[in-house]
């Protein structure tokens, strides 16, 4: 049956009811809604105009040219509703998109939007229009996502008390350390979105993507404090002083950083300085860049049978040259999985120290530039090779170099007489020769 008109009779109201007949028009009399699911568009066309000349609103499935109205996806969490449509064209789509709105929203969101109804007056009440009431519901909502936990016994009262002492003092605002991950905006965790969908200004790194800034509240100031090496870089103490200063004005601010915060991005310094001025601070962390080296090379940086341990070393100190502090003999040991941020300038000196303090030229090595990114490039081979590695790989994206036998471990089950053959066509694959 081409198609099915139905509602009307409250005789049979909360009832379906089947008909083994082929539809007619008279069957859209006393009908509140008409759907049809037809192969050809002479059909749908046929069922379309019978029931617009009946007055019966109509759809005919999938195809958007005979519908009148559509079914959107919704996210039901009374009071909160959202819903999706893409007119028709793509109902998948739209489930599709549904689902990624779930994973988004919490599942205590129909709590906590009922206590926010159940607030807003008094709250309306007790703090006048601007700062302070942004302030309150901002809180609010940084309380409703944290944890995914539902409202607890008295907290209505706890909220009203903190709405009472916004209302008598200035909003002092907050900042949110954001790691970006390595650039592939998928690999952003849900708490990274949330800060980026709240915040009043972002101070980002030249190394985010826009990607993961399209992700970000559209009405957020974004200031770029790029720090690169080899580049002009905003001055540590310029970022820090900007941080406190927008907090203080009551912004919520996200130091937007790429990989992860904690490792080689300077966070001890923001927060010491952020604590010494009142101001709170926490931190979301992400993807490091090494993580997602191993994820895009599909191997394991500790397997078992070729690493015992990993570090994460940086490759250049505050004055452009290699620290000066780094444990050489402990590194050129090959069970250990070594990886060198920022290492670049420095392959032909890390290769040089390794060697010196008794690691073998035929150690495997792995240089990648631009990891999870559209211009993401890599080069395997022997430590004896990197320094000329790095003359095809460059330097002007940021670059990772991972050292040790973890790194020839995929390597080491391909027959040797096509070893050679296969290293020749990994470059190939990210469009780049050796």
């Amino acid at each position: 049956m081409p198609g099915r008109a139905e509602g009307g009779n409250d005789t049979h109201r909360g009832q379906i009811l089947h008909h083994p007949e082929a539809w007619h028009p008279a069957i859209f009399t006393g009908a509140a809604l008409a759907l049809a699911d037809c192969d050809t568009d002479g059909e749908a066309q046929a069922f379309f105009d019978a029931a617009v000349s009946a007055g019966v609103p109509v759809n005919v499935i999938d195809k958007p040219a005979f519908c009148q109205f559509q079914f959107g996806s919704i996210v039901n969490r009374s009071p909160v509703i959202v819903a999706i449509s893409t007119d028709g064209a793509a109902p998948i789509l739209a489930q599709a998109i549904r689902r990624r709105i779930e994973t988004l929203l919490p599942p205590a969101l129909k709590q906590w939007a009922e206590l926010a109804q159940s607030l807003r007056e008094r709250v309306n009440d007790m703090l006048s229009p601007g700062a302070p009431r942004r302030a309150f519901w901002e809180r609010f909502v940084d309380r409703t996502f944290q944890g995914n936990a539902a409202p607890e016994e008295g907290a209505a009262q706890a909220l009203l008390g903190e709405a009472e002492r916004l209302g008598g003092a200035p909003a002092i605002g907050r900042v949110t350390l954001v790691g970006a991950g390595p650039g592939d905006a998928e690999l952003l965790t849900l708490k990274a979105v949330r800060a980026l969908q709240s915040a009043d200004v972002i101070l980002f790194d030249d190394l985010v993507s826009d990607e993961v800034l399209e992700l970000a509240r559209r009405e957020a100031k974004r200031l770029l404090v790029g720090k690169r090496g080899g580049r002009t870089s905003c001055k540590q103490q310029d970022i820090n002083d900007m941080m406190v200063s927008l907090a203080k004005a009551g912004k919520r601010v996200v130091r937007l950083k790429s990989g992860d915060p904690m490792i080689f991005g300077r966070a001890g310094e923001e927060i010491a300085r952020l604590e010494a001025e009142g101001i709170a601070v926490d931190v979301v962390p992400g993807i490091t860049a090494a993580s997602a080296m191993a994820a895009c090379l599909g191997l394991s940086l500790t397997h078992r049978d070729h690493a015992q341990s990993v570090r994460f070393v940086t490759g250049h100190s505050r004055h452009g040259d290699l620290p000066d502090n780094t444990d050489w003999k402990s590194l050129a040991d090959p069970s250990v999985t070594t990886v060198f941020y920022m290492g670049g300038r420095m392959a032909a000196r890390i290769r040089a120290a390794l060697v010196e303090h008794g690691m073998g030229d035929d150690t495997p090595v792995v240089v990648m530039a631009a990891v999870t990114r559209a211009n993401e490039t890599r080069w395997q081979g022997r430590l004896a090779d990197l320094p000329m590695a790095m003359q095809t790989i460059g330097v002007d994206e940021p670059v990772l170099i991972g050292i040790g036998n973890a790194f020839g471990a995929r390597r080491s089950t391909v027959d040797a007489d096509c070893q050679d053959v296969v290293e020749s066509l990994l470059p190939a694959v990210s469009g780049r020769r050796q």
